[in-house]
């Protein structure tokens, strides 16, 4: 179980929220919903979306990195 409050923990929780945004930019009725604010609150949702679709290769990299690193390593 990782803790939310260790280092790895945050980096999982941030992994995860980036994949999650950039899926909802691809479903067009989550899109317009949660993604049209671009400043605020709200707009972390959008720059974790563009992050995620500009930054795909790395981010799935990452996330393969840090699955094998909670399952084996920790």
């Amino acid at each position: 179980m990782t803790n939310v409050y260790s280092f790895d923990g945050i980096l999982v929780f941030g992994l995860l929220f980036i994949c999650t945004c950039a899926y909802f930019k691809k479903v067009p009725r989550l899109n317009s919903w949660l993604l049209s604010e671009k400043r605020g609150v709200w707009g972390v949702f959008y720059k974790a979306a563009i992050i995620g679709t500009r930054l795909h290769v790395a981010v799935a990299m990452s996330c393969l990195a840090m699955a094998f690193y909670v399952i084996f390593l920790k």
